[in-house]
């Protein structure tokens, strides 16, 4: 029998280890560092050498596992907790009075994952005369590591990561200071004052109106506001999506009323999609401007939208194109998302009114993505949704969608009150909840979800709102 659960605990294992990548390790390996001799770390090739190393240290075994649920929890790799019985709210529960992972090396991982390649560039430029010469430094995690080896970094001592970041990165102090607070108060539980940035969602904004009191403004004062992408899907082979025209002509007046950009496109398929996401991930114009803003109005599932060939398109995936790694132009800047799709099956529609999704079918059951698993787990991030999951959008065949025209309308009230977008889509929430369909069966419930890190306001435009302009 004990056989049998030993076998059955490295079959675990090896079913992890083989799920990841060369990045993942090198994670690993550097969350470790204050648990394992450098020396050994040092030899590892695959996770599954970290993973002998941490049983030979009692660390790890088939009867606790939370070290390694934790480990995986740090990096994101949250599809893995399953194999070990855990889900990601489970260990956060735990984490408090079971977490071994240091509030230090805590802060060195968030910082080495808002790092783009870009400001390490800088960094390492800054830091010439501290480093040895030949040293081959291909990511934030090796520099962090060597500053450590050298004696210049220390749990006690970030002084280095604070002069270079106030020269290449100010919005990254703000992780150390939340460090540093912490480790001044003893008593605080660190991953209270430094919580890992997820995506909650916020249906209610219960605590928005005292978080947008203590919170900073992303800056608004470049020389452009930003790009505003708008995808609007209307034609499904015989099928088309009525009053979308509507929605996406009132999201490009409010949007260059706002300042930005406005680019439309209409009737992409799930390729053109991917590839047009694609395309401005890598614009260069980006550096210049404030934020970015995508608007895609389409049918969709549960995570995910419909090109016009039917095919789903991940909304992660989408999203994904624009975190800091893959878009350094972005870094730090918010990054904003609206989508009007449903996200689930409507049996009964109403009269006058269109769901964006597809008709049901009853002899297949749709698979639900997870709404916390719809957006990139990294700061800076706002996604906007019609409708909570499983669940329909609703846009009248004339007047467009409740989701939309609400925005657009909140937005014009609100932006020259100086509120916030965070207490926008509270306005927004309220007002699509009183709604009701003309059958009175239906109603709809926005649901929004951020890793915003401080307010976003758009500066007051000096015209007035495009429902005020004759």
């Amino acid at each position: 029998m004990e056989n049998d659960v030993s076998f059955k605990f490295h079959q675990q294992l090896l079913s992890i280890s083989e799920n990841l990548v060369f990045e993942d390790v090198v994670a690993l390996k550097f969350l470790c560092n204050d648990l394992l001799h450098l020396s050994k770390l040092e030899g590892v090739k695959a996770a599954v050498d970290i993973f002998k190393l941490l049983m030979a240290q009692e660390y790890l075994n088939a009867e606790d596992t939370f070290l390694l649920a934790e480990l995986l929890y740090r990096i994101k790799c949250h599809s893995l907790l399953e194999k070990l019985g855990y889900t990601k709210e489970k260990v956060q529960e735990h984490l408090h009075e079971k977490g071994r992972v240091s509030p230090y090396r805590q802060m060195l991982y968030e910082l080495s994952e808002n790092i783009t390649s870009e400001m390490l560039e800088k960094i390492i430029f800054l830091l010439q005369d501290h480093l040895p010469k030949r040293w081959k430094i291909s990511s934030a995690l090796d520099l962090l590591t060597l500053l450590e080896k050298q004696g210049l970094l220390t749990k006690d001592n970030v002084n280095i990561l604070e002069d270079v970041l106030m020269k290449v990165s100010r919005d990254l102090l703000e992780t150390i200071d939340c460090y540093k607070k912490a480790k001044d108060n003893k008593a605080a539980n660190f991953t209270q004052v430094f919580p890992e940035l997820n995506l909650q969602p916020r249906g209610e904004f219960s605590n928005a109106e005292n978080e947008s009191k203590t919170m900073t403004s992303y800056k608004m004062d470049g020389p452009h506001r930003g790009f505003c992408l708008i995808i609007n899907n209307v034609d499904f082979n015989s099928c088309q999506r009525k009053g979308s025209c509507k929605d996406a002509d009132q999201l490009e007046r409010v949007f260059m009323w706002l300042g930005l950009d406005v680019k439309t496109y209409t009737n992409l398929t799930s390729e053109d999609i991917v590839n047009l996401m694609e395309t401005w991930q890598l614009v260069q114009d980006h550096k210049d401007r404030d934020c970015f803003i995508c608007c895609i109005l389409s049918h969709g599932s549960s995570g995910a939208v419909y090109g016009t060939d039917h095919k789903l398109v991940s909304i992660r995936v989408l999203m994904s194109h624009f975190t800091a790694k893959q878009c350094p132009q972005l870094a730090a800047k918010p990054k904003l998302f609206f989508i009007q799709a449903c996200q689930g099956n409507s049996i009964q529609r109403p009269v006058f009114l269109d769901t964006d999704g597809p008709t049901p079918d009853s002899s297949a059951v749709q698979e639900r993505v997870s709404f916390f698993e719809s957006i990139p787990e990294e700061a800076d991030f706002l996604l906007g949704m019609a409708t909570v999951d499983g669940c329909v959008a609703f846009r009248h065949i004339e007047e467009g969608a409740w989701y939309i025209q609400s925005l657009c309308s909140k937005l014009q009230l609100l932006v020259p009150r100086g509120e916030d977008i965070l207490s926008i889509l509270t306005e927004v929430n309220e007002d699509v909840a009183r709604r009701i369909s003309p059958s009175r069966t239906k109603k709809q419930m926005p649901q929004p979800a951020y890793t915003l890190r401080k307010k976003v306001i758009f500066p007051i435009p000096m015209a007035p709102p495009p429902s005020e302009q004759h």
